[in-house]
């Protein structure tokens, strides 16, 4: 049997990062084994708190908007479409520079853990 979840059967809640989070895909509650899905969004104007994860790869795919993401040193200009790896170490948050909500899919491997994100702001 396939192991499934619907967006919209997911609870948002807000991250240590300060965004909203939907997982959509986690070990600890789907049973899959070692990596997570989840999708972010980010309002208007608003942005995630600078953070980085120790031990967890991270992918960012934005689906919808545009931002700026700052990765380590540099700053990138980002827009649906677009894919970014951010290796584990790398200090990074994002901000809505645009009209519309910031939707990101995040895929972490392994899953997605508070213990293996620190606030760095």
């Amino acid at each position: 049997m396939p192991i499934m979840s619907s967006c919209d059967d997911v609870k948002a809640y807000v991250t240590k990062d300060g965004s909203e989070i939907r997982e959509l895909m986690h070990p600890q509650v789907h049973g899959n084994s070692t990596q997570s899905l989840a999708e972010a969004r980010v309002s208007s104007g608003n942005y995630t708190f600078l953070h980085r994860h120790n031990v967890t790869e991270e992918i960012y795919h934005i689906l919808e908007g545009i931002g700026q993401l700052t990765l380590g040193d540099e700053i990138i200009e980002v827009k649906a479409g677009d894919s970014v790896c951010i290796s584990p170490g790398t200090p990074h948050n994002i901000i809505n520079t645009g009209e519309n909500k910031l939707r990101i899919l995040c895929c972490c491997s392994p899953a997605y853990s508070h213990e293996d994100t620190e606030l760095l702001e």
